[in-house]
């Protein structure tokens, strides 16, 4: 009988042996097997998270920033322990006692899953375990994942201890609302920082990982705060808050960004605008668009915020009074139905949906509103974030009688006389305060409306080529096309220097004698006849006249005696173009180019004659704080001498490249001082410091221009339709963005300065007629005198004038200067004889183009 008892026992424990040995051996097998080919776990130990990239300006403060996921890394020594304890606590209890996997917890799943028969799964996943999910692997809720999972979490736990572990989830679990990690859900969900989180606040964080979608701040309120509750209640248990901390945090009521109760930290950055956009698209070039994104980089942005503001302002007022002239009311093109403009709320939500500008400030901000009424004179509008009072808002009779409604076909309705000629029910428009000037008291709410016109702006030193200003459009809202950087254009005259330098270069000299005469020339779109913008020839004049007055035909004949080869080059080493074309109109500015090449070339006249690279960046730093990217390359071999004086500066080696002889670039910028003094910029350019610039205005007005620079800056701007088409008669460079670079220029001189241009050595001064080019005695005279600049040793030969070898036009005849004020016979480089008049009167001319 014993016998058979032990038999049976033994019987009994050797099935279980080897059912344990079996079951193992399949657990074994199941690991081996999915645990073969998963993907390393060491690499997470030189993790490195896609992190915010920011823009800050010169005095340090956020401007802008990118990322595809909004996440600011937090290392884990500097993550406070009530955030990690919060997470712990709603997340993985056990966290810091298991291995990777908890055991009961995966227990305790199953069960509840035999229990609920499959209708209740949860995940019963690690901290470790979501590291690996998150990292490495996929999301599904397979069997197999789950396996891998445990794995992959055994060998992190041999890899990483607790704490990165812990880092790693911390700065990587998605919390909603495009936001990555914790410490950028402190800043959305409450603007705040970790270190000033509550116990209440910590706890909604750690509530979010669960399922951020349904646990929303404001559309699921009561749920999120049920969830926060059960977090704390555990943060209790587990003996990290008091029971009397526990009650009280649990009261706490739930305030939130998206709920309205604090400020959004993006209150305190500006709207994003032109500069900051195209230091993205460059860095994107530069980096790459990924590295840009998720690098985490510190970008040191040259813009200063003060003279931005300036430049949208004025290129604004430029763009808004070309628009107003038009008389054409275009209106937003955006309606809100009827059955939305019932009630205030109703019609508040709507108007918050409309796709319209909320980024101009001129002269006041500018509202977008909602038409609710039309009466027989007068129009009632809802304003965007301006309250109701108790007689409403209203647009009088008076403020439209500016325009005529455009209407769907693009014809004009009748001028307007009352608000409903332009306005009906629905309409969404934009609006700003009319205010008194003398004490800013409220007169009445007018319409505004985007310029269909647009434009560029653009400012930079000189010196260092760092742009502190750029604007490239009306409202980068409604259009975030830069006009600055990206819109190729017709520079028109504002070329001609570039022409001119040229032959500077090859030994012209501002006194030179060309003839202004009709050109025909023989293309093979036909006969090509260039002509002045007056329509008028002026005879043989001295260089400087033909850049003051933007003679085309003089610049014509003068590119043909240089060599449109040369010219090309030249503009090519300025930077204008990469490849200029040949052909005789480029030398009166055909071929497209940018405004911000334009404006870069223009401040290596300003500075010289040396080469500036122009920059929006001053400094980029990783991750990491190391300086990855530095725009000033100058040498500094002082900066390190604790001995210098505490009066003097270290001594700074430039090693900028010389593209230009000095000599030609200060005889150049003494022509084109000329532009402003007396030329074609004279009656719109008046500034306390010497300025140099020239407009361009290209055929039919299509764009215009004006470009100009101080001893500090350069500056310039371009206005002109997206789709080229006609300006109008009247619009000229001069008149139109001359008025920018004024308003701009007379806010930056007083921050910036500037003084007389630095006269380089090697030269000497001869007065000459600046009618005629005839030298004039050391003691001369008068409005027609002025001293030119000339290299030293050279001898200036005066009375030769040039004519590009081109035969007179055929019965075009010359303006009759000449014979009125009479002159002298000189003899041409070609051997024909002309008359050269002692003084011809230049006032009816307008800036140049492309004829």
């Amino acid at each position: 009988m014993l016998r058979f008892i032990l038999s049976f026992f033994g019987a009994i424990f050797t099935l279980v042996t080897m059912g344990v040995a079996i079951v193992a051996l399949s657990i074994g097998a199941v690991f081996y097997m999915y645990g073969r080919d998963l993907p390393s776990h060491e690499a997470l130990a030189q993790y490195k998270p896609p992190t915010i990239s920011r823009i800050y300006s010169a005095r340090g403060r956020i401007i802008d920033e990118f990322a595809k996921e909004r996440r600011l890394f937090v290392p884990a020594e500097e993550i406070p322990v009530l955030i990690k304890q919060a997470f712990i606590s709603a997340e993985d209890k056990n966290f810091y006692s298991h291995a990777g996997y908890d055991t009961r917890g995966i227990a305790s799943a199953v069960w509840e899953a035999v229990q609920t028969r499959g209708r209740t799964v949860r995940g019963a996943s690690t901290i470790t375990q979501q590291v690996m999910k998150n990292f490495l692997l996929s999301g599904d809720r397979r069997i197999e994942r789950k396996i891998k999972e445990i794995i992959l979490a055994t060998r992190l736990e041999e890899t990483l201890d607790k704490e990165k572990i812990l880092e790693l989830y911390l700065n990587e679990i998605y919390l909603g609302q495009n936001s990555y990690g914790v410490a950028a859900a402190a800043q959305t969900y409450f603007n705040k920082s970790l270190q000033d989180l509550a116990p209440h606040e910590a706890a909604t964080l750690a509530a979010l990982p669960k399922a951020p979608s349904d646990f929303h701040p404001v559309r699921r309120k009561d749920r999120l705060i049920e969830r926060r509750n059960y977090v704390l209640r555990e943060m209790a248990e587990n003996g990290y808050l008091r029971d009397e901390a526990y009650h009280e945090e649990r009261a706490a009521p739930l305030r939130t960004v998206q709920n309205g109760d604090y400020e959004s930290f993006r209150a305190a950055l500006p709207p994003r605008d032109y500069f900051t956009d195209e230091i993205r698209r460059q860095l994107s070039v530069d980096f790459g668009e990924e590295e840009f994104f998720s690098g985490g980089m510190s970008v040191r942005a040259t813009i200063d915020p003060e003279m931005q503001q300036i430049a949208a302002r004025a290129l604004r007022h430029a763009l808004e009074k070309y628009d107003r002239s038009r008389g054409i009311w275009r209106g937003t093109g955006v309606r809100i139905p009827g059955d939305r403009l019932e009630n205030e709320e109703s019609w508040r939500a709507a108007l918050a949906e409309a796709d319209v500008s909320r980024d101009v400030t001129l002269e006041g901000e500018w509202h977008p509103a909602v038409v609710l009424e039309v009466g027989s004179n007068d129009a009632r509008i809802g304003i965007e974030g301006v309250e109701e009072d108790e007689d409403g808002h209203w647009i009088p009779a008076q403020d439209v009688t500016w325009a005529r409604k455009q209407r769907a076909d693009g014809g004009l309705g009748r001028k307007a006389q009352v608000a409903g000629d332009l306005l009906e029910v629905g309409d969404v428009v934009l609006v700003r305060a009319m205010t008194r000037d003398d004490d800013g008291s409220f007169i009445r709410w007018t319409l505004r409306q985007i310029p269909e016109v647009q434009g560029g702006f653009m400012a930079m030193d000189v010196n260092n080529g760092r742009v502190i200003a750029m604007q490239g459009g009306f409202s980068y809202q409604d259009s975030v096309f830069n006009r600055a950087t990206q819109a190729k254009r017709q520079p028109g005259s504002s070329f001609k220097p570039f022409v001119y330098a040229a032959a500077l270069d090859s030994g012209y000299s501002p006194a030179t004698i060309v003839i202004d005469a009709p050109i025909e020339i023989d293309t093979p779109q036909g006969l090509w006849r260039p002509r002045n913008s007056s329509n008028e020839f002026y005879g043989p004049t001295p260089l400087r006249t033909g850049i003051e007055m933007s003679r085309n035909l003089m610049t014509v004949r003068l590119a043909q005696e240089v060599g449109m080869e040369v010219v090309a080059k030249y503009a090519e080493r300025f930077g204008v173009y990469e490849n200029m074309g040949t052909y005789l109109a480029n030398a009166l500015g055909s071929e497209e180019s940018t405004l911000y090449n334009m404006i870069a070339a223009y401040a290596m006249f300003a500075n010289g004659g040396e080469r500036v690279e122009p920059t929006l960046v001053d400094r980029i730093q990783n991750r990491f704080g190391e300086t990855i990217y530095r725009h000033d390359k100058r040498e500094c071999p002082d900066c390190g001498n604790a001995d210098i004086p505490p009066d003097r500066g270290p001594r700074i080696v430039s090693n900028r490249e010389r593209i230009m002889d000095p000599v030609t670039a200060y005889q150049l910028t003494s022509m084109m001082r000329g532009v402003v003094d007396r030329g074609t910029a004279s009656g719109v350019i008046d500034l306390p410091v010497p300025v140099a610039g020239k407009t361009g205005t290209t055929n039919e007005a299509k764009d215009v221009w004006f470009l100009g620079f101080t001893s500090t800056l350069a500056a310039g701007c371009y206005i002109g339709h997206d789709i080229p088409r006609p300006l109008g008669s009247g619009t000229y460079g001069g008149n139109t963005c001359g008025p920018v670079f004024q308003e701009f220029m007379q806010e930056a001189i007083k921050k910036y300065g500037g003084g007389k241009f630095k006269v380089p050595p090697g030269g000497r001064f001869i007065k000459i007629d600046r009618y005629t080019g005839a030298r004039l005695s050391d003691d001369a005279s008068g409005a027609h005198v002025v001293a030119e600049y000339f290299r030293e040793g050279e001898q200036p030969v005066f009375g030769i004038a040039y004519d590009g070898g081109f035969a007179m036009g055929a019965n075009l005849p010359l303006v009759k200067e000449v014979e009125r004020y009479g002159g002298r016979e000189v003899t041409t480089s070609t051997g024909r004889k002309a008359v050269v008049g002692p003084k011809a009167d230049f006032g009816t001319m307008s800036s140049g183009g492309l004829y």
